[in-house]
Order: C-alpha cells, then sequence, then structure tokens
C-alpha cells in the first residue's frame, strides 16, 4: 500500500473570514463574548462606548483594566483558533468568539493592548477589506501608534496599569440602511440596541455585578458611563426554594458536581410591592432552565425541548449550575448561547428533579388563576341574567317548590307528574343574578348544575372547569357570545327540570358528569387566557 501524501491546506482567508460573520451572532451575544475576555483578564472593570459621528459611522470600544498583554500575547490571542488559556475555568474557550463576535457586526477589529503602565500600548487589527482585496492572505496589521481615541479609553479606565480595549469600526450590520444615519429613527434604534445589551449583559453577568454575591468576582460594567444593575432572574428575596440538589458526578475520569434549584415566584398580587413585581418581569417566556457555567449564563429561559411553555408554568424558574469538568457534557456552540445536554443529564432533570417542583408551581398558580377568575367572572353574566329575566315567563316550564331549604329537598311538579328531589338553593351574590351564577367549584368537578335562587329556577357554573377557563374567560367582553353559551347552560339546566322523573334523575346527572369530562378533554390543548393581572406584568 502506498504511503499517503501530506498536502498542507489552508483556508482562503477572504472566503473564511466573510463566512465566519454569519455563525449568527446577536449583538448582545457578540459584545459578551468581548466581556468573557475581560473578565477572564481578572479585569475588575469594564467600560463600553457605543458612538456615532455626523455622518452615522457607528464605532465601539470595550475597554477594561484586566491583565492586558505584550506584542507576542496580543499576535497569538488575534489568531483565529487562538492557543488555549492557561485556566480551564476562563469564561473564554474555544479561542475563536473575539474575532467571529466582532467580525458579525464590524468589518474592522482592532485590539490595543498592554502589560503594564510602563509600556507603551501596541495594536493589532484584522481588516476585512485588506484582506480580501489588498493582502489577500491571513495578514494581521501590527502598530505602535495605536488609535488615539483607544488610547485616552485606556489611560481614563487604567492610567498606571495594565489594560485592553477592543476596538469594532466600520460597523456595517448593527443598524439597518436608514435613509438618514443620523436621523431620528437611526437614533431610536440605536437606543434600543443599547438598551437591549444593558438587560442583557445584566442578566447573564448578574453574579459578577452582585457585589453581595460572593459565588463570583466583583466586576463592574458601564456602557456609556452608565452602569449595568444585575438583574437576578429567580428573585431569591421573596420567591420559594422549592427543591436544592448538589449531585456528584464521575466525568470523563474526573469528578465534578453540579448543582440544580427550583424557585417559585410570587404571583403578581403576592409580591410585596408593584415595583417588585415589574422587576421580576412575570410572563410565560421567562420560565424555564437557567444554566451557568463558572458563574456566566450561558442559557436562559428554556425547558430544553422537555416541555412546551404553559401559562401554569410560568411562576417557576430552575437554576443549573457547573463548572469548566463539565463543558464536555454539553454541547456548547461558539457563542456560548445554544448547548445540549448530555442524555443522563436531560432524563435526570425531566424524570427525577422537575416533577416535584412543576406539580407545586402548577398548583400555586391555578389557585391564584382561580382568585383571578372569580374575581373577573363578577359582572361577566349581567347581560345574560337581563336576557334571560325578559324571556322566563315564554320558557315557563317545571313548576318548583321547596320542602327544606335546609337540606335541599324541592318538589317538582312537570309534565311526567310531581316528584320530590334534592336541589342547590342559594341567595344571589350581586343583585340580579338569579339565573346564572358563576361559582368557585361544583361537586365531582361538574360544569354545570340546575338551581334554584331566590325562586328562580336557575343554572349554577363551575369556574373551576377548564372549559369555563378556556372558553368563558377569552369571552367576557363579548357580550353576545357569552349570552349565547349563559342560555344555553341555562337551557339544559332548564330541560332537566322541565323532564326529569324518579326513573331519570340519576341518568341526567350522570350525563351532566359525562358532558363536564368530555368538555374537559377536548379543551385540554386550547391555549390558557390571560388574566388582567398577568397582561399588566407581562
Amino acid at each position: 500500500m502506498s504511503a499517503e501524501e501530506e498536502i498542507k491546506s489552508i483556508p482562503d482567508p477572504a472566503r473564511t473570514m466573510e463566512g465566519l460573520r454569519d455563525t449568527g451572532y446577536e449583538f448582545e451575544t457578540a459584545i459578551a463574548d468581548i466581556v468573557d475576555n475581560s473578565i477572564a483578564a481578572n479585569a475588575s472593570e469594564v467600560n463600553i462606548q457605543i458612538t456615532q459621528d455626523f455622518r452615522g459611522a457607528i464605532r465601539i470600544l470595550v475597554t477594561d483594566d484586566g491583565d492586558g498583554m505584550n506584542r507576542e500575547e496580543l499576535i497569538a490571542a488575534m489568531q483565529y483558533g487562538s492557543p488555549e488559556r492557561p485556566n480551564p475555568a476562563s469564561l473564554g474557550k474555544y479561542g475563536l468568539g473575539l474575532k467571529t463576535a466582532s467580525t458579525a457586526y464590524c468589518r474592522r477589529l482592532s485590539v490595543i493592548s498592554r502589560k503594564s503602565g510602563d509600556e507603551k500600548p501596541v495594536m493589532a487589527t484584522w481588516d476585512l477589506d485588506h484582506v480580501m482585496h489588498k493582502a489577500k492572505d491571513w495578514v494581521l496589521l501590527v502598530s505602535e501608534e495605536p488609535d488615539e481615541e483607544a488610547v485616552k479609553h485606556l489611560n481614563i479606565l487604567a492610567k498606571d496599569t495594565s489594560g485592553t480595549v477592543v476596538l469594532w469600526s466600520k460597523v456595517d450590520r448593527l443598524l439597518g440602511n436608514y435613509q438618514d444615519p443620523v436621523g431620528g429613527f437611526a437614533k431610536r434604534a440605536l437606543d434600543k440596541r443599547r438598551n437591549e445589551l444593558r438587560e442583557h449583559l445584566g442578566t447573564i453577568y448578574q453574579r459578577f455585578l452582585d457585589h453581595k454575591d460572593k459565588r463570583a468576582p466583583n466586576v463592574v460594567i458601564k456602557i456609556d458611563g452608565k452602569k449595568i444593575e444585575p438583574w437576578d432572574p429567580f428573585q431569591t428575596a421573596v420567591s420559594e426554594l422549592v427543591a436544592n440538589e448538589a449531585q456528584k458526578v464521575e466525568w470523563e475520569g474526573q469528578e465534578a458536581e453540579f448543582t440544580v434549584k427550583a424557585y417559585i415566584l410570587p404571583r403578581r398580587e403576592e409580591f410585596p410591592s408593584d415595583e417588585l413585581a415589574k422587576e421580576a418581569k412575570l410572563s410565560s417566556e421567562r420560565q424555564g432552565i437557567y444554566i451557568y457555567r463558572e458563574n456566566r449564563l450561558i442559557h436562559d429561559a428554556d425547558w430544553l425541548d422537555m416541555y412546551q411553555k404553559e401559562p401554569h408554568g410560568t411562576l417557576l424558574r430552575v437554576e443549573f449550575s457547573f463548572d469548566h469538568r463539565l463543558d464536555d457534557a454539553f454541547h456548547l456552540d461558539i457563542k456560548k448561547s445554544q448547548i445540549i445536554l448530555n442524555d443522563d443529564l436531560w432524563l435526570y432533570l425531566k424524570d427525577q428533579f422537575l416533577p416535584a417542583p412543576r406539580r407545586q408551581a402548577n398548583l400555586r398558580y391555578r389557585e391564584g388563576k382561580k382568585k383571578d377568575i372569580t374575581k373577573a367572572a363578577k359582572g361577566a353574566h349581567d347581560a345574560s341574567n337581563r336576557n334571560i329575566k325578559n324571556k322566563e315567563a315564554e320558557v315557563g316550564g317545571a313548576e318548583v317548590n321547596i320542602r327544606d331549604p335546609n337540606t335541599g329537598e324541592v318538589t317538582i311538579t312537570n309534565k311526567n307528574g310531581t316528584f320530590n328531589m334534592k336541589l342547590s338553593i342559594s341567595s344571589a351574590n350581586k343583585p340580579g343574578e338569579v339565573y346564572v351564577q358563576p361559582v368557585d367549584e361544583l361537586n365531582d368537578g361538574m360544569l354545570f348544575e340546575p338551581a334554584l335562587i331566590e325562586q328562580h329556577k336557575a343554572v349554577k357554573i363551575n369556574t373551576s372547569h377548564p372549559y369555563y377557563q378556556k372558553v368563558y374567560v377569552p369571552n367576557f367582553n363579548k357580550s353576545v357570545t357569552m349570552q349565547g353559551m349563559d342560555s344555553l347552560m341555562w337551557g339544559l339546566a332548564i330541560a332537566e327540570l322541565n323532564a326529569t322523573s324518579d326513573k331519570v334523575q340519576q341518568d341526567f346527572e350522570n350525563m351532566r358528569y359525562e358532558v363536564s369530562r368530555v368538555l374537559r378533554t377536548l379543551v385540554d390543548n386550547l391555549p390558557e387566557p390571560e388574566t388582567d393581572s398577568e397582561a399588566d406584568v407581562a
């Protein structure tokens, strides 16, 4: 067998660099990749400036007071697939983030750095246009006379110490093509980008930004001089920790550990103040598992294909934390934003850890939902009661006389004769509500039952039944639809009284039970409506 020939195959620089611009970085994720490098370099402060000149050209500078680099270290760091960091716990992972994150939004990436305050900073630059049209090779531009504005920012933050500035110029992908690049629409779009970045960094670096949190080193991050505040997705000051496990595992021949905690947040009305409720950002989209690697959030608000996001899970947020020893158990992409759990971890979370917290969160949600619906139902049936009042005499039907109001015993006289039976007897909850009355629950989970309310033949409707929650509630503001549904329920109750007898009383009750069961099944996959209190928060 002939020996194989070894041929060095060097990728085309222009096509490779252009191709790596489309790795799918969001702007917030790209900036976070730069900040990762700053934190890995032991920075205590990171300043982000987003500037725009009178022509609309945007420049972005990320300055830190970290360890900094000399000329050789800087050149190595600018290499695509730069050498692995000596500390495996570093937030930087693949040696690609700085380059791919930056060129996803700019065509010229410069890094200016110095190892100490005594050294003159050096600058290294990847200019995609220079590589593509002039050098046509993997040519890194190195200069001993770095960008003046970058050096100014470096001296302000780290006057007599080491530090680094990452500079994006020729920014071509941050904003759309506005007719007036410095007009009102463009400025508002840029402000929106700033605000989204502020929220993103406050979330993923929460443990670093919260100086009372001792799990991570303290870091200050600013955007255009304004300090970023941490956001705690678990709202630990007001939420309930319902599950907390630390698991030791054997992985790739070494022992590792991860922790997983489940928090149930209060419902909106249970928060101590409206400000705290707003801070919690209650919504269905915020539920799920928040995954942290080395105290940095890498994936959030997702059930990782275990469950769908449903309103009844809104109050549940799960923290999963691990360190670098478990890196290979996760298929983590170069953006550190998409992961796939190892099968064993996935099954552990889904089958062992999550079922109990999900039940508790579901129960708390539904208890609150029940209160919301009961409150919202007041007045929802007024038009139906007025309409039925006008038709009551015309409808006629069975005569009902009370024998014992305490036991509910009545005498029914209809076309089949006179019979004794038990009937729900009650008073009106509000004036005029004597034909259709919403109630918190009915025996055996029935949707409806005949009743006698202040001597009027009536129907009671169970607001806890899924049919009421998923069909009635979304139509509270639609008078004709409400009257149509209420008329049907009242008509079924009246028909039962008109047709009952000793022989079929139990059959009618069984039929109501079966109708209630079938409707519960039929509405199971319908979306759960948002109540007013939830809409206010979301």
